[in-house]
């Protein structure tokens, strides 16, 4: 397929009118043809309302149709073929093996949202029959309308145009309206075609799906504060998040904003841990930590550990397992001059002293992995040495006692995830200690093992606390992601014939349901 580009609103691919945006190949600085031109206020206005003459439609659509489309829209990604993953491979300097990897979680991610649209859990059908003391009354959960997707500059396919918010948005009714990252236009404009195709391919209302371009914040600005959107996704930096979550708020309907924005995914080493398998525990980390040029949102930005021989083992064996990791190319140019910026002031903060390295980079826009240390007391004292550095730097924090461990972990902020290595016969007193205050810090917490990787699946939660997301109560992975789209309605005293489907006695759909407080598939 040609890359135009184009924009793509409903059924119609635009050429926009406003600046010429281009994609580089970080690796090379190559400019990438062909340029795209940025959208305007025009454009926002006929996408959302192109969206809100769907929304009706879309939403009264049976399950079975959704999940027919969302299957077709991953039947239409993986059509796409090598051109999709080359493309990608252009415009972010990722891997083959990661890029093909992404797609393949792209995909389940859409069939894993259609089986959930088939099973119906997620109507939360409820009834409560009529009695001498009350009416009858039965609940569910409608779609809240469009909603605005902001694509991430990390995954250019899993939290992008199809990512996650798209597939959840789109799998309870809401016709989504998509503003493409610039860093990746190429690989969004593919992708959105492929969406474009599904929605007629499926026969539903042109509406249900655009994707828009645009420098600066006007489009995205635009996007939030349009009347017809209900709700926006976003997966990306605080300053932006906040900066969207400050829109939504200002508008005479303020509505939810759902940012992922930013963390540093604590990872407590244990002494009964570090005993039995420090050398490992190095290797381990050190992997983590240079995943993917550290580019990812669970990255483990700090460790915590109490003195010791096997502390000082773990040290040493980081320090020996990092200088052997090259330096290598990360997505933008302002992200890795974001994270040159991060790792200086780490350099320059107070009781901050560099542990180990890797091999500095001579290509441009190539990121040398970093381990810095520094005390409890240190990091107490300067709330800024827990700032999140978007990339491959972390820091060990030494503290000199189990009181001053609980101080600095009760003092972070809100986390996407906290790790603890831990040994059963030794370490449960502190683990239990820790597992009961982490639990209040981060949306997932794991026990020997390492963030990075987030599974599709129906138990995930890829959320946390203030400021790893702005909403603490939502998720953007995993099946409850839906129920950011999604709010309850009562229904009471109905006829049976005006009762929506989900809700009658017969169940057509053969749902589970809570019928005065048991659960039935009845």
């Amino acid at each position: 397929m040609t890359i135009t580009g184009e924009m793509l609103i409903g059924g119609s691919a635009v050429k926009g009118s406003e600046a010429v945006l281009r994609c580089m190949n970080p690796a090379t600085n190559e400019a990438l043809e062909p340029p795209f031109h940025g959208g305007n206020e025009q454009h926002v206005e006929r996408a959302c309302a192109l969206a809100q003459d769907a929304f009706d439609s879309y939403r009264n659509t049976s399950p079975q149709q959704r999940a027919a489309f969302l299957d077709a829209v991953a039947e239409e990604i993986e059509a796409l073929g090598d051109e999709l993953i080359v493309r990608a491979m252009q415009e972010t300097a990722l891997p083959r093996p990661r890029l093909e990897g992404e797609r393949a979680r792209t995909c389940k991610q859409l069939r894993m949202f259609a089986d959930v649209v088939r099973r119906g859990h997620w109507l939360n059908a409820t009834l409560d029959s009529a009695s001498d003391a009350r009416p009858d009354l039965r609940m569910r959960m409608v779609a809240l309308g469009p909603v605005a997707v902001f694509g991430a500059s990390n995954f250019p396919l899993a939290f992008s145009v199809a990512g996650g918010d798209t597939a959840s948005a789109l799998a309870v009714g809401c016709p989504v309206v998509v503003k493409a990252h610039s860093a990746h236009l190429g690989t969004s404009e593919l992708s959105g075609r492929a969406v474009q195709r599904a929605v007629a391919r499926c026969g539903l209302h042109e509406g249900v799906f655009s994707m828009l371009v645009g420098a600066g914040n006007q489009i995205g600005t635009a996007l939030v504060s349009h009347p017809a959107i209900k709700a926006v996704g976003f997966t990306g930096s605080r300053a932006g998040g906040l900066a969207l979550v400050n829109v939504a708020n200002s508008r005479p309907e303020p509505i939810p904003v759902y940012a992922e924005m930013s963390s540093i995914n604590p990872v407590f080493l244990l002494p009964g841990a570090l005993a039995a398998r420090a050398p490992q525990l190095a290797v381990e980390y050190v992997n983590s930590l240079t995943m993917g040029v550290g580019q990812l949102c669970t990255n483990p930005g700090l460790v915590l550990a109490l003195p010791g021989a096997d502390t000082d083992a773990w040290k040493a064996a980081v320090a020996e397992e990092i200088k052997g990791r090259a330096a290598a190319t990360m997505l933008t140019s302002q992200i890795h001059a974001a994270y040159e910026r991060g790792v200086a002031d780490l350099q320059a903060a107070g009781g901050v002293h560099q542990l180990g390295c890797g091999v500095e980079g001579s290509l441009p826009h190539q990121a040398m992995p970093v381990v810095f240390e520094t005390t409890g007391a240190a990091f107490l004292a300067d709330h800024a040495i827990q700032n999140e550095v978007f990339g491959p730097a972390s820091v060990l924090v030494l503290c000199q006692d189990e009181a001053e461990l609980m101080r600095v972990a009760a003092s972070l902020e809100g986390q996407l995830t906290a790790t603890l290595h831990a040994e059963r016969a030794t370490d449960a007193a502190l683990a239990q200690r820790l597992l009961s205050l982490l639990e209040l810090k981060a949306g997932r917490v794991l026990v020997n093992g390492f963030p990075t990787g987030v599974e599709v699946c129906n138990a995930m939660v890829h959320g946390g606390p203030f400021p790893s997301t702005s909403d603490s109560r939502s998720t953007s992975v995993g099946a409850t992601a839906i129920n950011r789209f999604l709010r309850p309605v009562c229904y009471q005293n109905l006829p049976e014939e005006w009762l929506p489907e989900s809700l009658r006695d017969a169940n057509p759909h053969g749902l589970w349901r809570l019928k005065d407080g048991a659960l039935t598939q009845g």
